[in-house]
């Protein structure tokens, strides 16, 4: 294996293990969403802000994702 596949390989398994977090991160504010709203705090600007960062992160999972799958010439 030459050093440009091992660093291709490096390059993937990092973009994996981000995916892995940002997945993981994107969960758990769906749950404190879910809790906050339950509550009816009205702390709507909370949960604005969370809203927000889910939406960015599942922005940069897609991203991740369509750079981890190969293109496919149908």
């Amino acid at each position: 294996m030459t050093g440009r596949d091992e660093e291709t390989r490096a390059q993937e398994q990092a973009a994996r293990e981000e995916l892995a977090r940002l997945r993981e991160e994107h969960r758990d504010l769906d749950h404190a969403i879910d809790a906050l709203e339950a509550l009816g705090s009205g702390d709507r600007l909370q949960v604005q802000r969370l809203k927000k960062r889910k939406l960015s992160l599942k922005d940069r999972i897609g991203f991740l994702e369509d750079q981890l799958t190969p293109d496919i010439i149908a």
